[in-house]
């Protein structure tokens, strides 16, 4: 019985340990998983840290619907995976072709009606559906960049959503 508890007690133990480094890992990949927004009377500012690969990925939402970023300045709209705009319920609008690192492909416009990061929220975001791009990770373009400001030093990058 003994050797019994304590093989029990060895895999309890293996399994905590797996599920604490799933977690670090996770954390290291995306560590903007929860936001937070510091609120002013001019803006509504959301500061960033870059991951362990040199990027920005941050969680937010697409019309109520939980969403992973990836900024990307390079892009000129927002880009979604199809698969992800499926469960989106986003329409496919007019193809046009694509300039990407891979080689020019097929994309189909959409319009996103809420996109939030933390507490900065913009309306009616011009974006793309991309067939051929893996989820889960969707480009943050341009065409949401463009509505806030962004600064970037040292580790961080900050987005700031003035005031009306």
């Amino acid at each position: 019985m003994g050797t019994g508890m304590m093989a029990m007690a060895c895999i309890l133990g293996m399994g905590l340990l797996t599920l604490f480094f799933s977690e670090a890992k996770e954390q290291q990949r995306n560590p903007n998983r929860s936001p937070t927004t510091l609120k002013n009377a001019q803006s509504l500012e959301v500061t960033l840290d870059r991951n362990r690969q040199g990027h920005y990925l941050v969680n937010g939402t697409i019309n109520n619907r939980t969403a992973e970023f990836l900024l990307d300045t390079g892009a000129t709209d927002v880009v979604i995976p199809a698969a992800l705009a499926s469960e989106y319920g986003l329409r496919r609008g007019a193809p046009s072709i694509a300039s990407t690192a891979n080689g020019n492909i097929t994309v189909y416009s959409t319009v996103l009606d809420q996109l939030k990061i933390g507490d900065i929220t913009l309306y009616g975001v011009s974006a793309s559906i991309n067939p051929g791009m893996p989820p889960p990770a969707i480009l943050l373009g341009m065409s949401a960049l463009k509505q806030v400001e962004f600064t970037q030093r040292g580790e961080t990058l900050t987005l700031r959503q003035l005031s009306n």
